[in-house]
């Protein structure tokens, strides 16, 4: 529009001064036409009225007043002038509101006709009719562009607060997701390793003085699970596999030497350590089950984030047998199926009733022993995390079986 209204302006001065060559008011013509472009290309450095602004700034009224004084003294000196007019049209409607542009379009448009008029010899009706229709025309084009682009502007500012909520989403749920984490982590690793050392140092102060020896059995026990406990913090700060993965050691051999090393927590004290908890008026509960793990069906390669989880859960369960069921034995399976990877664990303690999973309708209340912490909603979260399933078959007097599937995509 711009280059338009340059190259409309001097036509219309070359036209005049081909035309009327030595008349007086060449040099007015001249002059006046300087200034008209020099005032126009004062336009984009005033800016135009923003559209969030009902009235412009008294200064662009001013400049867009002199442009139309200008315009208007320069047709009625020479009426050829009134071609530049179009362009003026978008000047007008990106300065002053709809109303205001609407009325100085429909003045503009006036002179242009009369001046045309003084032009023409006789009465010619496309000089009455062709000017309101431009008029009508590039108004309704403005018109038209501008709602465009208001509701370009609308989805732009929708899609900007979308974008901040959706990142502001993504940030509480990434905390809330590592909160989880860290949670889980902290519940089958450190919670249960401070139990453990708090039952065997609380035995240990029982016995210091009629067994020195079984004493001391039970400190090196603790110094044991601390230094494992310390090993799992700093890894899963940095949100590393479990210590027991670690150095490329695979699911089945972890899950191995867990069965073993919970089997062995409470031996080679002389089982000093369920005799001093009884003798204390407590329970045997914290006595340590005979687990024997087992592997069936073909192994396969198991993603890092499965293993873990798997791991984890394990350590938790086992955990509860400890310090819950009273069991003597627990079975560990690992069950490769092809399309899932399965992982039991099956004890001969004395049961529970199991929660609802998350999200099921609670089970009327039966008798006997209910489970309730972190330990079963944090395996079931795993589980959900991986596309997984958990179940939990148990009752008061009958053991407890828990199963861990994990779906596997099938390689083709």
């Amino acid at each position: 529009m711009h280059l338009a209204f340059f190259l409309l302006l001097g036509a219309s001065l070359s036209r005049f001064l081909i035309r009327h060559p030595g008349e007086p008011r060449t040099p007015w013509i001249i002059a006046l036409s300087l200034a008209l472009a020099l005032l126009y290309v004062l336009g984009p450095a005033l800016g135009s009225r923003p559209h969030d602004e009902r009235r412009p700034t008294a200064r662009r009224l001013l400049w867009l007043g002199a442009v139309v004084a200008t315009w208007v003294v320069l047709v009625l000196l020479a009426p050829s002038f009134a071609w530049c007019a179009v362009p003026l049209f978008y000047t007008g409607l990106r300065t002053l509101p709809a109303g205001a542009a609407s009325l100085l379009v429909g003045l503009l448009t006036v002179f242009v006709v009369v001046a045309q008029l003084r032009l023409s010899t006789g009465f010619d009706p496309n000089l009455v009719l062709a000017p309101p229709a431009v008029a009508a025309l590039a108004t309704a084009v403005f018109v038209h562009m501008e709602r465009q682009a208001a509701r370009q502007r609308a989805l732009i500012d929708d899609l900007i607060r979308t974008r901040r909520e959706l990142a502001a989403t993504e940030r509480r749920e990434g905390t809330l997701a590592e909160r989880q984490r860290l949670s889980m982590e902290i519940h089958d690793t450190l919670a249960q390793g401070l139990s453990s050392q708090q039952m065997l140092l609380q035995a240990a102060d029982r016995v210091w003085d009629s067994a020195p020896a079984t004493a001391r059995g039970h400190i090196r026990t603790a110094t044991e699970i601390t230094a494992r406990n310390l090993a799992e913090a700093r890894r899963f700060v940095h949100d590393l596999a479990p210590a027991d993965l670690a150095d490329g050691i695979s699911l089945p051999e972890a899950l191995r030497e867990l069965a073993t090393r919970t089997s062995e927590s409470g031996a080679g004290n002389g089982g000093a350590l369920d005799t001093t908890t009884a003798a204390a008026g407590g329970s045997a509960s914290g006595a340590a089950p005979s687990v024997r793990f087992h592997q069936d069906g073909t192994p396969a390669p198991l993603p890092d984030r499965v293993q873990s989880a798997l791991l984890r859960i394990a350590q938790g369960a086992l955990a509860n047998v400890r310090e819950h069921a009273a069991a003597t034995t627990v079975a560990l399976t690992l069950t490769y199926l092809g399309d899932q990877v399965v992982l039991d664990i099956a004890d001969d303690g004395r049961g529970f009733t199991p929660p609802p999973a998350p999200g099921a309708p609670a089970s009327p209340p039966a008798s006997g022993r209910r489970v309730r912490g972190h330990g079963l909603p944090a395996m079931h979260a795993r589980m959900r995390q991986l596309g997984g399933t958990l179940t939990i078959e148990s009752a008061p007097g009958e053991g407890t079986v828990l199963s861990a599937a994990v779906p596997l995509e099938r390689n083709p």
